[in-house]
């Protein structure tokens, strides 16, 4: 997703801070408090700190009334809580509308493979409930800081899934070369980069290329948000390749479901606009009407719980201090595919020329719209070429 890049110089640095997991905390929590543990460093009655202290006074009052309500899901104060709405979006980096850019438009190589639904089970002979993470398939949780580069971690992430699971070896990969590297010619959901685009872009790169490097090799530098260039490292060789990517039909819950529980981990798009306060529980706060696609990020499983309440597992790439180390639990029906809206502004943020109809969305915050999981992940060479 394209959107302009607000560097917030004064929010969060490299600090240690304790993540408020005790909400009762939050009862006599205050701005003076937020200042010190996230290292803002603002002077009292300075026009910043006056500025900062009323957006957070809001967010805090807001907090405290969702939690008041049982809602399922639980809110808190972090690292996002003393920003405006525009300054938080900077922290996404997925164009609405860059799907069907991509239809239209992508690269000329694509690697894509087309989905087969002859394959499908039934939903009854799919497991109840699936966690990749607990199968050793699932790196860290990383975090993207002021690049809207999403899309580079959730692709990044997703590669890295796929290879594990299909030779035994869970590797760190390279989000910064993916970031920088992934050409996007037309613009598709952005210009690249930090400025965003799309993880089908982020696969048919690794596809036409010489694969990814390791994340020791080459380190994410832009946590600040600022751009680089596609400069491999000299003598860096690349560890992993894939043949390609398939795109899960859009909107339907059964080959999503399929995909999940047979493939592995998921590189999805959602609406995450009101993701950046969640602390714990089962989420359903997005604006199913008409839901804002902007956020890229990877399910990595589904559950139940014991009342019966389903749920997707989602991995997101604002640390693992955010929400459940890192994770969110998305609500998720059986019906999902006619629980439908419009993203009715697909061009918010310059997306692809031409691309301003509105899409239809389906499931909680849009997860059924965007979805591809790799194909053909593995080693480069024998057993590839670093140890």
């Amino acid at each position: 997703m394209r959107i302009l890049l607000v560097i917030v110089v004064l929010a969060i640095v490299s600090v240690s801070f304790a993540h408020i997991h005790d909400l009762s905390v939050l009862e006599s929590y205050t701005f003076e408090h937020f200042n010190k543990d996230y290292g803002l460093g603002l002077k009292a009655g300075s026009s910043e700190y006056v500025k900062r202290k009323a957006f957070f006074d809001i967010e805090l009052a807001r907090v405290k009334a969702h939690n008041s309500m049982n809602r399922g899901w639980k809110e808190t104060i972090n690292k996002f809580s003393h920003m405006s709405k525009s300054e938080k979006r900077s922290f996404h980096g997925r164009n609405k509308g860059a799907r069907q850019a991509h239809k239209l438009k992508g690269l000329k190589d694509t690697k894509e493979v087309p989905y087969d639904s002859s394959k499908d089970l039934p939903l009854s002979k799919l497991p109840k409930s699936i966690d990749w993470r607990s199968k050793g398939v699932v790196s860290a949780v990383k975090d993207q800081g002021h690049c809207g580069s999403c899309w580079a971690f959730a692709s990044t992430a997703t590669v890295e899934s796929s290879v594990a699971k299909n030779t035994g070896l869970l590797f760190d990969l390279s989000g910064q070369q993916m970031a920088f590297c992934a050409p996007n010619p037309d613009s598709c959901g952005g210009t690249g980069g930090c400025s965003g685009s799309t993880a089908e872009l982020a696969f048919d790169y690794v596809a036409n290329s010489g694969g990814m490097l390791q994340e020791y090799q080459w380190g994410y530098g832009s946590y600040f948000g600022n751009e680089s260039t596609c400069a491999i490292p000299d003598g860096a060789q690349a560890k992993i390749k894939i043949d390609g990517y398939t795109r899960i039909p859009e909107n339907e819950y059964q080959p999503f479901m399929n995909s999940l529980a047979k493939q592995g981990p998921i590189a999805i798009s959602v609406d995450a606009s009101n993701w950046h306060a969640y602390h714990s529980g089962i989420f359903s706060g997005c604006d199913q009407t008409t839901p804002d696609i902007d956020h890229a990020v990877v399910a990595v499983g589904y559950g139940e719980e014991a009342d019966g309440t389903q749920y997707w597992i989602v991995r997101n790439s604002w640390s693992a201090t955010w929400g459940e180390a890192g994770y969110i639990r998305l609500a998720r029906q059986d019906s999902q595919s006619i629980e439908c809206g419009m993203d009715v502004t697909p061009q918010d943020g310059t997306a692809c020329e031409g691309q301003t109809e509105p899409v239809k969305v389906c499931g909680t915050c849009g997860i059924l719209y965007d979805n591809s999981y790799v194909v053909g992940a593995d080693l480069v060479g024998p057993a590839g070429p670093n140890p």
